[in-house]
């Protein structure tokens, strides 16, 4: 029988690895008597860990939550998966951030108590957040305001708050939020306007809550049925529930597919005979459709729709007056 602590921690990996656990169960795995199993219950009981006895033919525990957090016991996948995901919060990109500040002091914490050849193999890895040049940095998020958003989102209780970015355009919002997500490093409030009776994604970060919040509501579906679906949408520009681009056409290209999918992130391409392609691409306007296919620097063939056609007419027209104001521009220096 293996000594004391070491079965205790045995015990507690097994209560934390599913909801429910028999006590013969428990007494197989371990191999010990359900006596055994009984008094290292209560001894972890002692320690601070809220074990709950599950009634039934053979009775059984269950690890619930307390008022207090005790300490955990990870093994080892658990405990590089975590340092990963803290070291990535961590390198969040708003300067200040409460969320990334505690998700340091997470990482520090884990790090002191971590064995050693966990520890080498965590400190090999090295996460840099390198953000794209922007005029406006991503405001940080308050980790409170994120929670009691999310709480009534869960509760399914209408928020309450000003939103906008200056004093001056703060309008007052009751909304039913539904999700909380992340989009391009920053958090946003998929809800229900009531004032507006529509759909609308709100950035967290413009959000002062009012309290307390309203009275509960039933669920709405959102348009297309999943979250991911109608907020890729919305930030295509689309007001199509599949989450489409709005605008999309087909072209022939002589370049190779090959060539044309390492440039391409969520268009197809198919052959189309020797060294060309079929390409069917996506945008959220015909201009930035055409645009996006004649970065490929080759010839091009429209097979439809002929909006897209009308497009490359238009910017054809748009580059032939650039280019001569730019002639006369050089023949008068």
């Amino acid at each position: 029988m293996p000594k004391t602590s070491a079965r205790l921690l045995a015990l507690l990996s097994l209560l934390q690895a599913r909801r429910d656990w028999p006590g013969t169960l428990l007494a197989e795995r371990l191999d010990i008597s359900l006596r055994t199993v009984r008094r290292d219950v209560d001894r972890l009981r002692e320690l601070g860990y809220p074990i709950a006895a599950v009634k039934g033919p053979d009775g059984g525990y269950r690890l619930s939550a307390g008022t207090e957090l005790p300490p955990l016991l990870f093994d080892d996948e658990q405990a590089v998966a975590l340092t990963i995901a803290l070291q990535i919060a961590a390198t969040a990109p708003a300067p200040g951030d409460g969320l990334a500040e505690a998700a340091a002091r997470a990482l520090n914490t884990i790090r002191q108590v971590m064995p050693a050849r966990l520890r080498h193999r965590i400190n090999a890895l090295r996460v840099t957040a390198v953000e794209p040049p922007t005029t406006r940095p991503i405001a940080p998020v308050d980790g409170d305001v994120l929670l009691a958003i999310s709480a009534a989102v869960h509760a399914h209780e209408v928020l309450r708050f000003d939103y906008g970015s200056e004093s001056a355009d703060k309008p007052k919002r009751r909304v039913e939020p539904h999700h909380v997500i992340t989009w391009d490093g920053r958090w946003y409030l998929v809800a229900w306007d009531l004032d507006r009776d529509e759909w609308r994604i709100f950035r967290v970060d413009r959000i002062i809550l009012r309290t307390p919040n309203g009275p509960r509501f039933a669920p709405r579906v959102l348009p297309g049925g999943d979250v991911a679906t109608y907020v890729i949408g919305r930030f295509r520009g689309s007001d199509d529930a599949s989450g489409g681009w709005p605008c999309r056409g087909t072209v022939i290209l002589d370049l190779p597919a090959a060539t044309v999918a390492l440039y391409t992130r969520d268009g197809v391409v198919e052959e189309f005979g020797p060294d060309r392609c079929r390409l069917t691409l996506g945008s959220w306007s015909w201009p930035s459709l055409a645009a996006a296919v004649a970065r490929f620097d080759a010839d091009i063939d429209v097979i439809g729709p002929d909006e897209l056609t009308n497009a490359f007419a238009h910017l054809a027209r748009r580059f032939t007056r650039t280019a001569a104001g730019s002639g006369t521009a050089a023949s008068t220096s």
